[in-house]
């Protein structure tokens, strides 16, 4: 399957015009029957015999999802789905940038920029945009981007697209719209990039919403004075850079050596994703208690068929060797956060994040992990509405 194959729409979009145009997910039939192929040619490692996740994706598991992936999932139906959204693209600083761009019928609605992380995607946010979007007090216009170098977005063209150029390719994106003022909204790496766009741009983010928060304590801290919740998150942390970190390594320092891999391999491609999925959802050990298949594979299949798995690594990478003109700056825009107890990344700890946030709501939720929108999708959108409830008139 070559590129061209996989993504031909990107050819649409002229280069620096400017213009938006509507677009529509139409994968070819092609590109899905090679997909099915490649399924059914996969070589199968053999595992020591008793091995299940504590080494890395089951094998086992993996096959039944593979083998449900080739000849039960229906991509068209999801497919359809995304294109039950108005779906446009553009063109920003060189690169192709799609979205989702959900008007509510209320006139009043608050813009919000939602954006996802890695491994996710715009299919991550698929039950929360109609509940945002319904008329009343609350609604609000979802844009809802891909990032660049994710999905329709394609492989980056350059170097250099770390999370403030992405931030600043939104807000222009939010100008092109029309949107003067508005909200932002992410976790993962949409909490970074929406972050820094609020520190680039706080006379036009009214408020900025995450689900992902990374802050530590200070060199001048007392670990004597330290919460139990603190400490927990500290050993979490730990364990993570122990046990959980390789991914991220990497992907910061060689994502080429295995993008090619997952550019190549659906079930090599499904494997390093779904690891993911199961390990930090709050899922007890059983992806599929948080996720349907058909959730699974239809994020993993946005990233198959448009074949930038090894562009979306690459974001570690430049965030590892690129220094944003804001870096250290205290973001003074309005800040809410969901805590989802199973998020495995962040931190709990409201008086660490205040020496870095403006931190006006804060959240303990009783249950869900860091794909909060798909996990928990009526409590995100809950505590989105009342964080951004008093910051609308202003």
């Amino acid at each position: 399957m070559t590129q061209s194959a996989a993504v031909p729409a990107h050819d649409a979009v002229p280069v620096g015009d400017g213009t938006i145009r509507p677009f529509r997910i139409e994968v070819p039939d092609a590109v899905l029957a090679d997909l099915r192929d490649r399924l059914a040619r996969t070589r199968w490692p053999e595992p020591v015999p008793g091995t299940g996740w504590d080494a890395g994706t089951d094998t086992a598991y993996l096959r039944e999802l593979c083998a449900y992936w080739q000849d039960g999932y229906d991509w068209r139906r999801h497919e359809a789905r995304l294109n039950a959204h108005p779906n446009f693209l553009t063109e920003i600083d060189n690169q192709p940038l799609h979205f989702l761009h959900v008007r509510s019928a209320d006139p009043d609605a608050l813009p919000l920029v939602v954006s996802h992380g890695w491994p996710g995607s715009v299919a991550e946010f698929l039950d929360v945009i109609g509940p945002l979007t319904e008329p009343g007090p609350d609604a609000f216009h979802v844009v809802c981007p891909s990032l660049p170098g994710y999905g329709w977005s394609s492989p980056v063209r350059e170097a250099g697209w770390g999370p403030a150029r992405m931030a600043s390719a939104l807000a222009e994106l939010m100008d092109r719209l029309g949107y003067a003022r508005y909200g932002a909204q992410g976790g993962d790496w949409g909490s970074i990039v929406s972050t820094e766009l609020a520190r680039a741009h706080p006379s036009r983010v009214a408020g900025l919403h995450v689900n992902l928060l990374i802050a530590g304590p200070g060199p001048d801290d007392d670990p004597a004075d330290f919460t139990d919740a603190e400490r927990a998150s500290l050993a979490r942390m730990r364990e993570l850079g122990r046990d959980e970190a390789g991914y991220l390594r990497q992907q910061a320092t060689k994502p080429y050596t295995l993008g090619h891999g997952l550019v190549d391999s659906p079930a090599g491609l499904a494997s390093w994703i779904v690891e993911k999925f199961r390990g930090w959802s709050d899922c007890g050990g059983d992806v599929e208690s948080r996720f349907t298949r058909d959730e699974l594979l239809t994020n993993i299949t946005l990233y198959w068929v448009t074949g930038t798995a090894h562009s979306a690594a690459r974001l570690y990478y430049e965030n590892a060797h690129t220094v944003s003109p804001t870096a250290g700056q205290r973001v003074e825009v309005p800040t809410g956060c969901a805590y989802f107890p199973a998020e495995k990344l962040g931190t709990p700890s409201r008086r660490w994040a205040e020496r870095q946030y403006n931190i006006t709501h804060w959240t303990d939720m009783p249950a869900g992990g860091h794909f909060a929108a798909m996990e928990e999708p009526e409590a995100l959108v809950d505590d989105i509405r009342t964080f951004f409830r008093p910051l609308r008139g202003k």
